[in-house]
């Protein structure tokens, strides 16, 4: 079966959630462009938008359609080119709507799994459970005569797990998109023991078209991006609790993110980042880990508390981020979240206070001008040599947290889930947007 062949039927699971709904838009326009050769003309190209909610699967349609505008209109050149040969299809609006109407007419929202019977391929984002996902591939397994492809976007369970309990043969690989899919460059490509060549040729082929970035990961529990992320929010969590012999919780998280953002110079803090990606989703990635980890403990006891006391972070439909660890208004950061007094307390009520504890320190470069430059060693290097010799509070934890975040990504080529130090520093610089990567030599 060709890559065209295989791209005729396919099905994503989970169509209208947040990753499911990426998914969806980049294989939509994958296979619409596909159909739109000439020598795929007569060929009729089928995706199935499988989701458990007509509501859901609607709102999905709606931002289908929005975001093909935008992509048409991106690349107007290569559509007049395509439509040449349409002789009704004059001006630049008349095109766009025309290729927004082939490819949204490839799109079959369902709620029915019996749709992905007929499938050469499956996406499937749906909900971090094992259990499920093995439940749903055995089904689609046994009643599909094709034998199709399962692509699955878990972030955290062993690709083996999957395809030997749903007994897929081989048919499987973890395709982990990065949020969100239509975004972000990363994909993470993970073959289970059994995994087919031909799979793993496709998946490469496909992220080729896709223009995504590939770091392949062994399978084992996690990967490469939570493998370091989850260990990140452990020592985070770790460092907030030992400065709470000294300050109040909300001040300990308040200056633990300050040093996981402005003095390690990433994009967020890191209690900003586990409200971005959700309380809930982490914890669950963590119970998800925690089994399939040796010698070490992957759970939080703060995120279990949260957790209970219903703090869950994410993000509402509109993508403005919902209060979790931290408070927002307006995208900024405003309070902290006490567990024992059950509300928020105001940055501003403590922060110079905090801030004088942590002490001076060398300025800091912005993110911005540091992350893409092709120059940044020669703003890094300096700044962390100032870092590296302060005696300030502020700058302790700020060496110590920089040299943890190296040792977690050691620790993964070393206990074997990524390649090498440079699919660690890939990952944490795309998927994350770091402005450099966790293994490197700024504080030796």
């Amino acid at each position: 079966m060709t890559y065209e062949e295989r791209l005729q039927h396919v099905s994503v699971l989970g169509a209208a959630g947040k990753m499911g709904s990426g998914i969806l838009l980049l294989t939509a326009v994958e296979m619409a462009d596909l159909s739109l050769k000439a020598v795929n003309q007569g060929k009729t190209f089928v995706l199935n938008a499988i989701d458990v909610s007509d509501e859901a699967l609607a709102g999905v349609m709606r931002y289908l359609k929005a975001q093909i505008l935008k992509i048409a209109e991106k690349k107007i050149v290569t559509l007049r080119h395509i439509y040449s040969g349409r002789r009704d299809l004059i001006d630049n609006d008349e095109i766009i709507a025309q290729y927004i109407f082939d490819v949204m007419n490839v799109v079959r929202p369902t709620t029915r799994l019996e749709a992905s019977y007929d499938s050469n391929m499956i996406f499937e984002a749906i909900k971090e459970d094992a259990a499920l996902k093995i439940k749903i591939f055995s089904e689609i397994n046994t009643k599909n005569s094709k034998q199709p492809w399962f692509f699955t976007n878990t972030s955290s369970i062993p690709i083996t797990v999957l395809d030997e309990g749903a007994g897929i043969g081989g048919r499987i690989i973890g395709f982990h998109f990065y949020n969100p899919p239509a975004v972000q460059k990363l994909v993470e490509v993970i073959r289970s023991k059994h995994t087919l060549q031909e799979v793993y040729e496709f998946a490469l082929a496909y992220a080729r078209s896709l223009r995504k970035v590939v770091v392949p990961a062994h399978d084992i529990a996690g990967f490469i991006g939570n493998g370091h992320f989850m260990r990140d929010i452990l020592h985070a969590a770790s460092e907030a609790e030992k400065l709470t012999k000294e300050i109040s919780f909300v001040e300990a998280v308040y200056a633990i993110n300050k040093i996981s953002q402005d003095y390690l110079v990433r994009p967020m803090g890191i209690f900003q980042l586990i409200d971005y990606v959700g309380v809930d989703v982490c914890s669950f990635i963590m119970f998800v880990m925690n089994p399939y980890t040796k010698d070490e403990e992957i759970r939080s006891s703060l995120l279990d508390k949260l957790m209970e006391m219903g703090v869950k972070g994410g993000q509402y439909s509109d993508g403005s981020q919902k209060d979790g660890i931290l408070k927002y208004e307006k995208g900024k950061v405003v309070a902290v979240f006490d567990p024992d007094k059950n509300e928020y307390i105001a940055i501003s009520l403590f922060q110079a206070k905090v801030d004088e504890k942590l002490g001076a320190m060398p300025a800091p470069p912005a993110w911005k001008t540091v992350v893409g430059n092709k120059a940044k060693d020669d703003i890094l290097k300096p700044y962390f040599g100032q870092l590296k010799s302060a005696a300030s509070l502020g700058a302790g934890l700020a060496r110590d947290y920089a040299k943890k975040s190296k040792e977690i990504g050691k620790h993964l080529v070393s206990s074997g889930v990524a390649f090498n130090d440079a699919d660690v520093n890939t990952v944490l610089l795309t998927g994350f947007f770091h402005a450099y990567g966790p293994i490197n030599e700024y504080l030796d």
